[in-house]
């Protein structure tokens, strides 16, 4: 719910208890649309009346899961992560430092280049963790999203979170209700001015329908802006900005619900209208265009990756779904079927590659059956080094030194190893896994919530890994469910950051940067440096990062406290937009990370 006082929270609780009644029989799903109210919609009037079923609800899933039950079961899982942890040495496996509330869910993040944290998701419509959380098949008012913005440099409290609401939004589902655009579980990535391009999300009904929105959040005023409708709806899209910097957005659940994938393929802005490039280049009421290309995807939410050959590839679900796009031509190819079956939620990362963008791309996860992992490089499929255990929902992220990260998992969708919507975990989903330069994977410590469907993962620009998301586990694990703090943060320590000193970062050039071209920062430390890399931000959802580099930049000397650097050869290594910055020294141990500009028109 949106941040508000304690005392107005306690209100509307109050109110809450007073209109519950005891039902002789289960109650109906919160999923369920709420279409007639009975008599009390003609005494209260429909908005009224929705709203009162909407509290009584919510005063239901308190009563039925009480918050004695959520603190017992938050200190257990504080207790065995404090046990497990104590046997991984924060000099090799890294450590788990701080957990503190959020406001929200953290369905989807993103890292702006002010170096805020983006998160939104939904209005819960259900405190009950065995139940849906969530307004998916809700139709009006209350199928409704909300956004906040977490400041890392104001600390974990609640005056490090300010609420950004999505601009409110009529939905075409016959109910004429206002409320903040439901953009939950819709797709999203950069532009080049750092803006986040927001697609899709929920109309409601039909087991959760697609809406056409299409949104900009701007990280330097910190709102939104509308723009005008794709030509589809799209509930559960993938997005990816290209090496022009114009996004491609691809798949879907179409508006006419759950089942009905659209084959269409768009692109934001359309040709004509300019890629916002600078901070003040606010695009709203800006079309997309269809392209003549389609993406068939049966599945929803295919890994999407534009390539250092400038094509986009798309990974599908299924095996047989695997295609490369050129969206200058607007071609689609076939590439080989994927070694493994279908895939559920799991990451896939594009590898490393040095001092040019990536050429290979790293499938893993989505299926608990199978440990393996599986490589995409050159048109060709190889099985490589599996994890310890097969896991869905997970994340994978790229660390500043190249070593890839696996953080959160589950058993299934919903399902922690003891069926849908039960709380109770398999606990062994909540152990990181770290795989290093030569491919292998290890085991690493827990974190404290297991979280599977809906979490996300980051790295921020001081080296540190931020876990959120995965509203079930949240709710069930809340230390006080009644104080408007839905969600929950986590932050991790890599290795590196107990390895000794960081080297220092002083000064960037603040404009921008072009392709292949030499630049100097300046380093007290400079004689420590040994490598200089860039990492793009991440912005995730249902285990989907179409926005993860790495980079490595040619040293090309070193006078005092100078350091002489050289960009990426070009647009398709690099996309145009920010990036992180990091030096590191000979172990490995990066400095804090300063935003730079890379490309110019």
């Amino acid at each position: 719910m949106s941040r508000t006082p304690r005392s107005a929270v306690l209100s509307v609780l109050a109110l809450a208890a007073a209109l519950a009644v005891p039902t002789a029989g289960p109650p109906a799903p919160a999923r369920a649309a709420v279409h007639h109210t009975g008599d009390e919609a003609a005494v209260l009037g429909e908005d009224h009346a929705r709203a009162h079923a909407r509290l009584r609800r919510a005063a239901q899933g308190t009563q039925r899961y009480p918050q004695a039950r959520r603190t017992a079961s938050l200190a257990s899982l504080e207790e065995s992560q404090r046990r497990t942890n104590a046997r991984f040495e924060a000099a090799r496996f890294g450590r788990f430092t701080q957990f503190f509330p959020s406001p929200d869910f953290g369905v989807h993040v993103a890292l702006l280049p002010t170096g805020k944290v983006l998160l939104f998701s939904f209005e819960r419509v259900e405190a009950d963790p065995t139940k849906e959380t969530g307004p998916t098949n809700t139709v009006g008012r209350t199928n409704a999203g909300r956004a906040w913005l977490w400041d890392p440099a104001e600390g974990t409290g609640a005056r490090a979170f300010r609420n950004v609401p999505p601009p409110v939004v009529l939905m075409p589902d016959g109910t004429y209700s206002p409320r903040p655009a439901p953009f939950f579980c819709a797709g999203h990535s950069y532009l080049p001015n750092g803006m986040v391009g927001v697609f899709g999300g929920n109309v409601g009904g039909k087991g959760g329908s697609g809406a056409k929105l299409s949104f900009v959040f701007d990280p330097w005023t910190e709102k939104w802006f509308r723009n005008r409708d794709m030509a589809v709806g799209r509930w559960y899209p993938s997005v990816v900005t290209g090496a022009d910097g114009r996004q491609i957005i691809m798949s879907g659940q179409s508006e006419r619900g759950t089942g009905t994938p659209t084959p269409l393929v768009e692109r934001f802005p359309a040709l004509g209208h300019r890629v916002p490039w600078r901070p003040y280049d606010i695009p709203a009421g800006v079309p997309a265009e269809r392209l003549r290309s389609q993406a068939p995807f049966r599945n929803d939410y295919p890994h999407l990756f534009s390539l250092r050959d400038g094509m986009v590839y798309g990974l599908g679900r299924d095996a047989d779904q695997q295609w490369i796009f050129d969206p200058a031509k607007d071609v689609r190819a076939e590439l080989p079927r994927r070694p493994a079956d279908f895939r559920g939620y799991g990451s896939a990362v594009p590898l490393p590659a040095g001092f040019r963008g990536p050429d290979s791309v790293l499938v893993l996860g989505g299926d608990p059956r199978d440990p393996h992992t599986y490589r995409l490089s050159g048109g060709r499929w190889t099985t490589e080094e599996p994890r310890a255990f097969g896991r869905t929902q997970d994340g994978t992220l790229i660390l500043p030194d190249g070593t890839l990260l696996t953080v959160n998992g589950a058993l299934d969708t919903r399902d922690y190893g003891h069926g849908p919507f039960n709380p109770t975990a398999d606990l062994k989903y909540r152990q990181i896994e770290v795989r290093d330069a030569r491919g292998g994977w290890k085991l690493g410590p827990a974190q404290r919530l297991p979280r599977g469907y809906h979490s996300n993962a980051l790295v921020l620009p001081d080296g540190r890994m931020m876990v959120t998301g995965d509203e079930l586990q949240q709710i069930a694990n809340d230390p006080d469910i009644d104080d408007g703090m839905d969600g929950s943060i986590e932050l991790y320590e890599p290795a590196y950051l107990h390895r000794g000193a960081r080297p220092a970062l002083d000064r960037v050039p603040a404009g921008d940067l072009r392709h292949d071209s030499g630049f100097e920062v300046t380093s007290s430390t400079a004689k420590d440096v040994k490598r200089a890399v860039l990492l793009a931000p991440t912005t995730v959802t249902h285990s989907v990062n179409t926005s993860q580099r790495h980079l490595d930049l040619r040293l090309t000397g070193v006078q005092g406290d100078r350091i002489g650097l050289r960009t990426p050869p070009g647009a398709a290594d690099a996309p145009p937009g920010y990036y992180m910055l990091f030096l590191l020294d000979a172990k490995g141990v990066p400095s804090t990370a300063k935003w730079i500009k890379l490309g110019a028109r």
